[in-house]
Parts: C-alpha cells; structure tokens; sequence
C-alpha cells in the first residue's frame, strides 16, 4: 500500500528545494529536492560550540532522525505498487506530514552514466532545509573545492567524501561520509541523504515536462568544450533571456561552467533549475504524468539513486511540498563571500571557509527570520556605504540616466553612469555585486522589483565601485511608471 519511492523522490525534488544537483546532478538535485523536501530532518549544530574547536566525531552508528509515521486520513487507501496507479492528482492530498520538527537533507549528484561502475566524486552537493511549521524550505549549494577535513581521513576538497567512502566501505557508504562531513564541517546536522545520477534528471523532466522547462539566464552563455555522453565534447550556446528547454539542454545549462563566476554561477543555475522543475511538476498535469508513470520509472531508475529515505517518507513529503509555496523557498551559495581561495600541499588551488561570514549565511538561508522588509534592507546598505554606480546595456541612449535619477529620487546615491563595451538589448536588468555589499544589492532588487537571482558576484574590471546596475531593456516600464 505505498507508491514507488522513486515518485516521491520526484516529488519532492519538485516540491522543494531541491537542490543542487550537478552538473547534470543539477538534475539529479533536483530529483533530490524533491526527495528532500521529502525528507526530513535537519537540525543546525550550535555555532557557538561548533566553532569553539574541532568537532566531536559522529558514531558511525548514531541513531537516524525518525521521521513521522505516513498515516492515511480516514478512508484514504492506496494501490499496492505492483497495480497500475490511477492518475489522480489528488492522491497526495490523502497524506499528512505531522512531525513540526526542522528537517535538512544532503543532497548529491555525480557524473556517472548507465552501466558505469566505480566509484565516483560529487559533482554537486546540496543542503535541503525544510521548516514543516512555517512552511519554508532553505536550499544551501556547497562548492566541490570546499577543503574540509574528511572524518577518519587527511583532510581533502569535500568532494571526495563520497568516493571515500564508497571505495572504503564506510558504513552507509559515501552518501553517509559525505553526510557526517557536511555536519562536522559546516555545523549542520545531516539526517537523510538523496544522490543521483543524470538518468534521474533526464528521465523525470522528459516525462513531466515533454514541452520543456523555462529558465532566464541573464547573461549570454558560450560553452565551446562542454562534455558530452562519450567524453568527448560539443559547444553549446544560450542567449540571454527567458527560454524553455527540454531535458537535454536543461541538463546543459545546469552543468556547464562557462562563466565568470564558473562554479557559483553553475550552483545558482542548479537551484533555479531546481524551482522551475518544482513548478512543472507539482502543477496538475505533471503530478498526474508522474503517478501514471510510477512503476515503470521506479524499475528504470532504480540503479539510478541511493537514498536513506523510506517510501512512506518521500510519500509524505511529497504531501508537505504542496503547501510550500514558492516565494517561502530562499537559496544561496557558498560562493567567494564566504571562502577563501588557498593553495593546498600538493599545488591544488582549494577553499577555505570563512566561518564569521558563513554563520550569517546559515541564518539568512535557514534561519526562522528569512525575509527582510525594505525598512531593514535599507537600514543594512546604508551600514554597508557602497558605492554604486548604473551601467546601460542597451542600445537605447540615456537610460543609464533615467535609472540614475530614479533611484535618486528614492534616496538612492548613485555616483557614476556608463555603457557597457558591447550593449544586448536582450539582456535583461542585474545587479553586480564586486565587494561583498549583499545588503546593498537586495535593497536594489527589492526598489527595482527585481528577483534575487539577478544579482550577480562579479569581478569583471569593469569598475572600481562596490555595486553596479546593469540596465537592460526591461527597466524602461518601471521608470516609465507602467
């Protein structure tokens, strides 16, 4: 009496968050996401004792967070798996989760294909953090070059945790050294864990979503050695600008590193995959496409993942994804702001978490007081005294101009204007962010009626302020009054 696991997986990762999913992991974040959200249970160690000295080692054999037992409301039954589900997009309705508790859920993407084996780094990890009373999700990327100490093991890039402990043997395998890694570096207790390949991704967004994903990368991107299924390499391209992609090109965009910011850009990617996969799939066509289709994909896929979630609790999850709506999920990565680049023993350039700046990230991503009003915001880039300057990145003479005056008008400074060396009219309005202001740049989103994810960490040389505005052609409705 329970629906595939792989569903739920699905669903959650649909649900929330998700996650983060690698390269083509981005994809199978995403699966995670769901699962994750699904998941359950993450609880944030103390900072204060975290960071007083070197963690206590977790017991291989500590007891695992217990989730809520997945009881039907009355009168609720489902289809033994091994019947042909019906599509009903109500079924998850039927479910409650009852546990209040904050939950975290590691999730992990690896570069492996159907067939491979081995053992493998991941190529993307993620932390999933779900607040069942308030109804908020948290998704935390983490970079691979994060240089942490492997329990048990030298010190290494985090990456490596899962390939340690799949070639070691760990108890619980990789996915559970990279778990007690996460929690004994960052301070976050890892309870559940979802890792996946790319056939996860690419199986589920083919299914529901046969018309494609829309995405809105707001720069151009131009990948000539992007790696292909054979090992070899093909060139992909995207414009700047809302598109939608199928499952092949969404997998492209996820993992492809041909940008500024290489990795971090990657990170935040994935998570924007993440939420517009969430929204296909917890719509009413892509629900009732996946349960129709359960059976048939938890066969498929089942060499696909590893996770420590049962199914009763991917079920229930799933439930709880539904009532998680989208504005109450906040993502950030550990990008630049946080780290430290450094040089390890053997000449491999690695990085170094900067714990001050990194226990205000935790707050902000999974902290109870996520959202900031525009009082606030303001109060905090004024402490920052930025100096920002607006960039025109468009064709249309003047316009860098008119947004200067605008924001003046609303006790904005602003202490230059310019043009962008080569304008695309098709580029849509960002902020760059080039030292460390993110007060500063959220205040701006917020006054311009901007997305966070258009704010952008950059070092371009472009100029030698703390803050740009990029405009694009979209600015000219707002400062029209439209």
């Amino acid at each position: 009496m329970r629906i595939p696991s792989w569903l739920f997986i699905v669903g959650v990762i649909v649900f929330v968050i998700g996650t983060a999913l690698c390269s083509g992991v981005s994809y199978l974040a995403a699966r995670q996401a769901a699962i994750d959200l699904g998941e359950s249970g993450i609880e944030l160690v103390s900072f204060t004792d975290f960071l007083r000295a070197q963690p206590t080692p977790l017991p291989p054999t500590a007891t695992p967070y217990s989730l809520p037992t997945v009881t039907p409301r009355p009168g609720a039954t489902l289809a033994p798996t091994t019947s042909a589900p019906t599509a009903t997009v109500d079924v998850l309705a039927e479910y409650e989760w009852n546990d209040p508790r904050r939950f975290n859920i590691l999730l992990m993407g690896i570069d492996q294909r159907r067939g491979e084996t081995g053992t493998f780094r991941t190529d993307t990890m993620m932390i999933v953090s779900v607040d069942p009373v308030r109804k908020t999700v948290g998704m935390l990327s983490i970079p691979r070059d994060l240089w942490v100490q492997i329990p048990g093991y030298q010190p290494s890039r985090i990456n490596t945790a899962n390939d340690i402990g799949d070639r070691d043997g760990y108890p619980g395998g990789g996915p559970a050294l990279a778990a007690r890694t996460v929690t004994e570096n960052l301070g976050i207790d890892v309870d559940k864990y979802i890792r996946v390949n790319f056939d996860v991704f690419t199986t589920v967004v083919d299914l529901v979503a046969p018309s494609g994903v829309e995405v809105c990368p707001t720069q151009a991107i131009d990948d000539p050695t992007y790696p292909d299924a054979g090992y070899g390499f093909i060139h992909v391209t995207f414009p700047a600008g809302c598109q939608t992609l199928d499952a092949t090109r969404l997998l492209q965009y996820a993992r492809t590193r041909h940008t500024q910011n290489s990795d971090f850009d990657r990170a935040a990617r994935q998570q924007e995959v993440i939420k517009s996969l969430r929204d296909t799939v917890m719509s009413a066509g892509g629900i009732a496409n996946l349960i129709v289709h359960v059976p048939e994909l938890w066969t498929e896929l089942s060499d696909s993942y590893v996770t420590n979630l049962s199914q009763e609790e991917l079920f229930a999850l799933a439930s709880l994804a539904q009532d998680i709506p989208r504005e109450n999920i906040r993502s950030a990565v550990i990008n630049q702001f946080y780290t430290t680049p450094q040089t390890n023993p053997n000449g491999d350039q690695v990085l170094i978490l900067n714990y001050s700046a990194f226990r205000g990230l935790l707050q902000e991503v999974f902290g109870e007081n996520q959202t900031l009003n525009t009082s606030d915001l303001r109060d905090r880039a004024n402490a920052e005294a930025a100096n920002i300057v607006v960039y025109n990145n468009t064709t249309t003479q003047g316009l860098a101009t008119q947004t200067r005056d605008w924001l003046t008008s609303r006790s904005v400074t602003i202490s230059a204007v310019g043009n962008m060396p080569e304008p695309d009219d098709s580029a849509v309005t960002v902020i760059r962010d080039y030292t460390g202001n993110p007060y500063t740049a959220r205040y701006l989103a917020q006054l311009l009626g901007l997305p966070e994810d258009r704010i952008q960490v950059a070092s371009d040389g472009l100029t030698s302020a703390d803050v740009m505005v990029v405009v694009g052609s979209d600015i000219q409705p707002l400062l029209s009054g439209q």
